[in-house]
């Protein structure tokens, strides 16, 4: 039996989806098959990679992908983080795909002081861990 589907999307695939695509795959991978995306690929964002290294999940390796209306449809969960996204998702054709909305800030358009854009990116990663967490345990 095939493992539920779970495509992370975002505007541009390079921070949130990023994020909680490597956290779901660090706590629920043994229950999820795990994809993320974007409506754009702007780049894996170093500073995402940074404090999720921090967190001890490395998505280093990740690549900033365009959202694939196959995967799209196929899935068993489409998670949106960002409003843009939810907006402007793609039409999924397949009535068994659960669409949520998990709506986080962009810590890419965080401005300031380094140590205060670093502080907005370990926000949102912590609030995007805390939501997979809950997820795992709940079970979806």
């Amino acid at each position: 039996m095939s493992k539920p589907l779970v495509y992370f999307l975002c505007t541009g695939n390079s921070c949130r989806s990023q994020m909680a695509d490597g956290f779901l795959k660090a706590l629920g991978s043994d229950k999820y098959e795990v994809r993320s995306a974007g409506l754009e690929a702007h780049g894996l964002n170093p500073r995402a990679v940074q404090v999720m290294k921090e967190a001890g999940v490395d998505i280093s390796q990740h690549t900033s992908d365009v959202i694939d209306p196959e995967t799209l449809n196929r899935s068993t969960y489409v998670i949106t983080l960002c409003g843009h996204a939810d907006e402007h998702c793609p039409v999924i054709s397949n009535r068994d795909v659960i669409k949520w909305h998990w709506g986080f800030d962009d810590p890419a358009k965080a401005t300031g002081p380094e140590e205060e854009i670093m502080a907005q990116f370990r926000t949102v990663r912590d609030s995007i861990k805390d939501r997979i967490l809950k997820f795992v345990q709940e079970g979806q």
